[in-house]
């Protein structure tokens, strides 16, 4: 499997809590046209989940790690709840920030390097953001263990993975490899005027073992993995069949 461009040796501003990486330019071209996929279109059904797994009420400060052009946190603002999205990609948070209803704020921020301690009631984390995309280049342990000091203590975590098991049975225009545990597909995306691009993605596929093992060493409790799918979120027991599964956890 290539190498991703972005490797976990890549250097970072010293001066700056935010790096580079290699999906940047793939944000940048797809802009606003990212929501025209199809995956982006159970936002309502996922934010329903949530709140009612987690017993989410107005007031809670949420923190949306790879919020991407923000659907995720302008709808759990739309519920009252306090949410600061962060993401990479400096198009998304221009997108996340414009019309962002009250209770929503975002800034550029690597995911790699959170500094938030103990501040959130809630962290999510959803649709291959920054975990996946950012651990399919080993930083599997620095980005949930950032995500686990951002939660108070009793606090919650959300967290979407794509499913290994999935990704060996079905992708078959895909390279995965069985050492990394990383997907490459090489795809087309289209921008906001339908002009296309052949972009390299890479993401990080885990198995349920794996993300127990992860959330034990970042001092969280597994409460829940379930298999989901993208406007599907649920309490179904993780399966093969699934694209994603959907981790709920406490820090201790």
């Amino acid at each position: 499997m290539p190498d991703s461009p972005d490797s976990p040796d890549s250097p970072r501003s010293p001066d700056s809590p935010v790096g580079s990486h290699w999906f940047e330019p793939i944000a940048e071209h797809l802009g606003r046209a990212y929501l025209r996929y199809s995956f982006t279109k159970g936002t309502r059904q996922e934010v329903d989940h949530l709140v009612d797994a987690l017993g989410l009420v107005p007031g809670q400060r949420v923190l949306d790690v790879g919020c991407g052009p923000g659907r995720h946190a302008h709808e759990l603002a739309r519920r009252g709840l306090v949410v600061h999205g962060i993401d990479i990609a400096q198009r998304f948070v221009d997108l996340a920030t414009e019309g962002a209803p009250p209770g929503a704020t975002f800034e550029r921020l690597d995911a790699r390097a959170l500094a938030f301690d103990a501040e959130f009631d809630m962290v999510v984390c959803l649709c291959q953001g920054a975990f996946g995309l950012m651990t399919a280049n080993g930083d599997d342990e620095t980005v949930l263990s950032g995500m686990a000091r951002a939660l108070r203590p009793g606090g919650r975590l959300a967290l979407s993975a794509f499913n290994a098991y999935f990704a060996v049975k079905y992708f078959e225009s895909a390279v995965f490899d069985a050492d990394s545990g990383v997907n490459h597909e090489h795809t087309e995306v289209r921008d906001e005027q339908g002009r296309p691009a052949t972009v390299d993605l890479w993401t990080g596929c885990y198995t349920p073992r794996e993300l127990r093992l992860l959330l034990r060493s970042a001092g969280l409790r597994c409460d829940r993995i379930a298999s989901v799918e993208p406007g599907g979120y649920g309490d179904a027991a993780p399966t093969v069949e699934s694209a994603e599964f959907l981790v709920l956890a406490t820090r201790i």
